[in-house]
């Protein structure tokens, strides 16, 4: 009988937020054993509720829903998209640059097929948000990462970035604000990074999902206002913001110069016509989530729950003995590093293995987002403040007697 085995596109492919570890969490589950999943920033779990008028708008569009739309989007959806974006001044955009998506998850993966021949190099950051990577592996591109350095904030280190450029580089992708560091990159940052892409005329992409999740008086700055020049690509949604992580409403806005791409914007257009759609019941929500009262503003100031649950964490992380993290200024993540020559860590996957084994709760090894060091994990701060005392406990109690055999 003929064996059939995962295509060899699929090498080097991976994704650990929902890996090999959540498996065995899944095991347990089943088992009968409680998890606490702290792995994914999935609010809806965690008693984040979307706004009222948000669901109320997905019911009285059922009936208006049941065809296909356009293949970019419903008109009023990519308006309200488009308005947004020029309110930000974004240059040279029209409602023909504005695509959505079943999250942003699919956009990436449509950037990725309509650029990459194999071989071509795209730059993207270390830590990353691990689909970055595996689109591009999928495409037959090659991943190179640059890193974001921790004694820095997490802003992304030019140097490195531009010791990395090499003639196969043909784009440099930023998460900002970032996951899995919470970090919000500053404008002289952004600045020098369109210089890169200026100097060795690159196409940047900018996934700015969590844009609307900044805290303590930061300002995002999207990279796209400082790069007329430049053909950037933006990507959003209202996935976090208004959290709606089921509902897979996404978006990617074309802008700046397009004089020199509109071969690979005709292929984005053929891509999008071949999924013919994203949910058009799902896009019949962006007018009203873009438009007026943000009810996630009251969230991320003082006396708000993902403000004081960020206040809680990092410094219960902090407090911890082996433990140090940077304070987030963005999204509900936070990196923490080990001291690995105290607890003799040689494997961060089996760290967290060991603690979901030990306390049943689910973590994502800092490998997942393609560190390269043993030396990180993330934790997810959407759970409940007892929740998150009691994570921090556990860790606290586990870290007393672990070393890594």
């Amino acid at each position: 009988m003929k064996k059939f085995s995962k295509s060899s596109k699929l090498e080097g492919v991976s994704y650990d937020v929902r890996g090999p570890v959540l498996e065995e969490a899944d095991r347990m589950q089943e088992e009968g054993i409680s998890i606490l999943k702290l792995n994914t920033g999935n609010p809806a779990p965690f008693g984040f509720e979307a706004p009222n008028e948000i669901v109320r708008d997905l019911i009285m569009n059922v009936r208006e829903s049941e065809g296909y739309s356009d293949s970019k989007g419903i008109f009023s959806a990519r308006k309200a998209i488009e308005q947004y974006y020029q309110l930000q001044k974004f240059p040279d955009v029209t409602i023909n640059d504005i695509y959505t998506g079943n999250g942003v998850s699919e956009l990436i993966t449509m950037c990725m097929q309509g650029l990459c021949n194999n071989g071509d190099e795209v730059l993207v950051p270390m830590p990353d948000y691990p689909l970055w990577t595996a689109s591009i592996s999928l495409a037959g591109g090659k991943p190179v990462h640059y890193i974001c350095d921790e004694q820095a904030d997490w802003n992304p280190d030019i140097e490195d970035i531009k010791a990395k450029v090499t003639s196969k580089t043909k784009a440099i992708v930023i998460i900002n604000p970032n996951n899995p560091t919470g970090a919000v990159y500053p404008k002289e940052v952004l600045q020098q990074i369109v210089e890169v892409a200026r100097e060795h005329d690159l196409i940047i992409f900018s996934d700015e999902i969590y844009d609307r999740l900044v805290m303590d008086d930061y300002v995002h700055v999207p990279i796209a206002t400082l790069a007329p020049d430049r053909f950037v690509v933006t990507l959003g949604g209202l996935s976090k913001s208004h959290r709606v992580a089921g509902f897979r409403v996404g978006w990617m806005v074309l802008s700046g110069d397009k004089s020199n791409v509109k071969d690979y914007i005709e292929g984005l257009n053929m891509l999008s016509s071949m999924r013919l759609c994203s949910n058009v019941l799902s896009q019949q929500i962006v007018q009203t989530a873009l438009g007026g009262y943000q009810s996630s503003d009251e969230l991320l100031l003082p006396g708000g729950r993902i403000y004081e649950q960020r206040e809680f964490i990092y410094k219960a992380i902090n407090d911890i003995p082996g433990l140090s993290a940077v304070k987030p200024k963005a999204a509900f993540y936070i990196f923490p590093k080990i001291d690995i020559q105290r607890f003799n860590i040689t494997n961060d996957e089996q760290f967290v293995l060991d603690f979901l084994h030990e306390h049943h709760i689910l973590l994502v090894h800092g490998g997942g987002f393609n560190w390269q060091q043993p030396d990180h994990f993330r934790i997810v701060y959407l759970p409940n403040m007892e929740d998150l005392k009691t994570t921090a406990e556990k860790m606290t109690e586990f870290l007393a007697s672990y070393r890594q055999k």
